[in-house]
């Protein structure tokens, strides 16, 4: 487990690396959902880039598709495309931009548009259940994408055909770009709803990669139910200036405070 604490402190440390050059980026977002990523990639999926093209792949589709610095940093990590690709992020001619894109060696499907990866994802799954294949299917959900009622059409037909192949992760730090979740549109008790529409509920520290990994390693939590785990975490998770801070949302640091973070990255604990 401490190579994967290591590597979250890795990846913080590029995110921020990248954002910073292309003077733009979700910074809060990207931090508070790295170390799910960090254990998705590193111990559940079943994907690489050799495997990538095979139709028994796990699938991993990014609803949050506006913190994709994070999915490109683990991407590139695992050798999906050369860590150099990065210097091009958000530049002219690019294909690293700001929302993901197939155009991405190892990204599943186009995203950015809140509120369209649960239903991508619960229909993915579905063909799996009628091809009879095994691979499994995850999304990640921000907390601030929850009121899109597509959310809710997706969590019924996911329950109705049982769908117990199917995790959705909601990435839960309580900040979306126009204020507190509470206050903008408030989806609390989010586990009574999901459980209310017949999914499996299992709260968790996100920002804790044992917590997650057990997690993960207890799917489906029933059998015949979808699965959602919500992960709390904390926006800008890692720097101490922008933990909690709305405006790190898409935030990109001063020369100084890039200084600063990649210090506080460098000796955590």
């Amino acid at each position: 487990m401490e190579n994967l604490k290591e590597k979250s402190r890795e990846y913080r440390r590029n995110i921020l690396k990248y954002i910073y050059k292309a003077k733009a980026g979700h910074t809060g977002g990207s931090l508070s959902c790295i170390d799910i990523l960090n254990v998705l990639y590193n111990e559940v999926l079943n994907v690489s880039p050799e495997t990538f093209t095979s139709p028994d792949r796990d699938r991993y589709i990014q609803s949050k598709g506006h913190c994709v610095e994070a999915l490109f940093v683990v991407l590139a990590d695992k050798g999906f495309f050369p860590e150099s690709d990065l210097e091009t992020l958000c530049k002219y001619q690019s294909h690293y931009i700001g929302h993901p894109t197939r155009k991405v060696n190892g990204v599943e499907q186009n995203t950015g548009a809140l509120g369209h990866g649960l239903p991508m994802s619960a229909g993915v799954a579905l063909a799996a259940k009628m091809d009879n294949r095994d691979y499994r299917v995850f999304t990640l959900m921000g907390d601030g994408e929850l009121p899109e009622g597509s959310n809710w059409e997706a969590a019924l037909t996911a329950a109705h055909y049982k769908l117990d192949n199917l995790c959705a992760i909601v990435d839960l730090n309580g900040l979306q770009i126009t204020g507190p979740t509470k206050d903008v549109c408030n989806t609390e008790p989010l586990d009574k709803k999901f459980e209310s529409f017949g999914w499996a509920v299992r709260h968790v520290d996100g920002n804790d990669v044992v917590a997650l990994k057990e997690a993960f390693d207890a799917l489906p939590f029933e059998k015949g139910k979808p699965s959602v785990i919500i992960a709390h975490t904390v926006k800008g998770k890692g720097v101490s200036f922008m933990e909690n801070d709305l405006k790190w949302h898409h935030g990109v640091p001063t020369e100084e405070q890039y200084k600063i973070a990649m210090q506080e990255l460098s000796t955590a604990p």
